[in-house]
């Protein structure tokens, strides 16, 4: 089929990057800003502007604030399909366990607990059969933030590199899988196919035809960030290995999945099920303070990240308390276990095998909880990188062909750019537009949070639409003016959602640089100033470039 394995490799990585590139370019974009989530968290929610805070006495504070938790109705919902009968009310079923979570750059405190059920499970394979409820909290007041409020970081881009945002069916999950991986095959055929590897990284003549100097930025992106795309594809694909890709524990071992957790409970002390005795709860706070002396003695000090009690007031009940490990790469808690009733210290988990090891510093160098800052700017790089590098495949695959695709009167070339348009210039114009509604609808506003999710998804829509509109000229060996035209609006946006953000919380540069520096705002705004800035630099060079016809094979191997 093909004269060399090399030329077998071109066509691999050529239509393997071009059908699921699409979806890398999301998966690297929305990675990039995951980077700083709970910065852009910051910026969209101006009432959790204020400075991280440890996790509160729990004896003291965080104690009533679990009486105010309910189940959540959707939950509670959900829950009523998986049982036989009609659940009881939802503020009579009674809490069983609860956590409380909180990290080093956020200045809010995730809760959550279960509430258990008295009905039986229409599917006996079925268990931990629970309601759950869930709330953001203020720590200084002890306020649940308002449900309309979406933490467009963490609750929408975060979820959108990894699963799209598409939950039915898990689908998301597994069409960013098969892209991730593809693109380690990529890369691999990417590397048999550029021999002059040292050449390319330092090869970029902007001054080119388009096609020329489209593959030169392709190659010397690939090439710089090389380690990062490879690595961050495949540690992906190992974070979900378990649980969703290859989920072993919960189809061909379900049926001794009871039985292990019970061996478990009793190889680690912690019981596996509530005695049905009442019992009080000592001081979670010198539990606390006791895990900090223990970290300090295994030279790990360190405040809690994440709180958890398992058999509320039972007598069997315990209290786990993670280490927050942001001082480290590696996604390590270093679990201390009490007695819920006495203080008791039941269990210190001990250090992880080999093994372990390394799984926890490949989740830990993926998911970056560390407080690297450094070390994050270089992921926010690494992400755009690679943004960079799947965008001007498109555009060299578009300018190799056009001129052909134009003689034969194909619409293939057309098809492409419009599409890279839309995933290039049109999911940025999707992104700000939500940042803009963000800050153009009053906090008060009941469904917020849907109507930012709905400008998102509608703006991306018509940025599809206009791509494809204005793509005529491209079935004409001719250049699409969407890449201009969306440029302008990627660069209105931005500028705007900088000035609504200033008009409607006062927090301007000035203030959040000098008089009253907050570094999550002022980051957030001077990226979108830059993003403007480089899209009004971008819209003026299209404007002043005449992509007439694509150049010739023999143009392209002597440029």
């Amino acid at each position: 089929m093909f004269a060399t394995f090399r030329h077998s490799m071109t066509w691999l990585h050529t239509w393997l990057g071009l059908v699921l590139g699409f979806v890398l370019m999301v998966a690297f974009f929305f990675g990039a800003l995951s980077v700083f989530d709970r910065e852009i968290d910051r910026w969209a929610v101006p009432e959790t502007r204020f400075e991280p805070q440890p996790l509160p006495s729990f004896d003291k504070q965080l104690r009533p604030i679990y009486d105010k938790l309910k189940p959540q109705p959707v939950d509670y919902a959900a829950t009523q399909q998986r049982v036989i009968g009609d659940l009881p009310p939802a503020q009579t079923l009674p809490m069983v366990s609860l956590y409380a979570y909180t990290t080093h750059r956020d200045p809010l405190l995730q809760i959550g607990g279960e509430y258990a059920v008295p009905n039986k499970l229409k599917d006996q394979s079925d268990d931990h059969a629970h309601v759950h409820g869930w709330e953001t909290v203020d720590p200084r007041t002890g306020d649940f933030l308002q449900s309309n409020k979406l933490n467009i970081g963490t609750a929408w881009f975060f979820p959108m590199h990894y699963h799209l945002n598409w939950s039915w069916m898990a689908l998301g999950y597994w069409v960013v899988a098969l892209a991730s991986l593809c693109m380690l095959v990529a890369l691999v055929s990417g590397v048999v196919i550029h021999r002059k590897v040292f050449r390319e990284f330092f090869t970029f003549r902007p001054w080119k035809r388009p096609q020329r100097s489209a593959l030169d930025l392709h190659n010397l992106t690939g090439v710089v960030a090389l380690p990062f795309h490879f690595f961050f594809a495949f540690t992906g694909l190992v974070i979900f290995a378990g649980a969703l890709y290859f989920p072993v524990s919960h189809t061909l071992l379900q049926p001794l999945h009871k039985q292990h957790e019970v061996s478990e409970a009793e190889h680690t002390g912690l019981p596996h099920e509530p005695a049905g005795v009442y019992a009080p709860l000592a001081s979670v706070d010198a539990m606390v303070a006791e895990a900090k002396r223990r970290w300090a003695q295994r030279d790990m000090p360190g405040d809690v990240g994440l709180l958890t009690i398992e058999h509320w007031q039972d007598a069997n009940g315990y209290v786990s308390l993670y280490r927050a490990g942001s001082d480290r790469v590696a996604l390590v808690g270093q679990a201390i276990h009490f007695k819920a009733s006495t203080g008791e210290v039941l269990r210190e988990d001990p250090d992880p095998s080999a093994v372990g090891s390394i799984n926890e510093f490949l989740t830990g160098l993926h998911l970056q909880h560390f407080e690297h800052w450094l070390l994050r700017w270089l992921y926010l790089l690494g992400g755009l990188l690679g943004c960079v590098c799947i965008a001007t495949g498109f555009i060299f695959f578009v300018e190799k062909r056009k001129r052909k695709h134009a003689e034969l009167g194909g619409q293939g070339s057309r098809i492409v750019d419009a599409l890279a348009v839309t995933f290039v210039t049109g999911m940025l114009i999707a992104t700000l537009a939500m940042l803009t509604v963000n800050r153009l609808l009053a906090p008060e506003l009941a469904a917020k949070a849907d109507w930012e999710k709905m400008s998102f998804w509608l703006s991306w829509g018509v940025a599809l639409l206009h791509a494809f509109w204005r793509s005529a000229p491209v079935a004409q060996a001719r250049f699409n003016p969407a890449w201009r035209e969306q440029c302008w609006i990627v660069a209105g946006l931005a500028l705007a959602a900088v000035g609504l953000n200033w008009i409607g919380t006062g927090d301007h540069l000035l203030k959040t640089l000098f008089t009253q520096p907050y570094w999550p705002v002022a980051g957030v705004d001077l990226s979108l100033i830059a993003s403007a800035a480089v899209a009004l630099y971008a819209a003026r060079k299209l404007a002043r470039h005449s992509w007439v016809a694509a150049p010739s094979t023999a143009e392209v191997a002597h440029g």
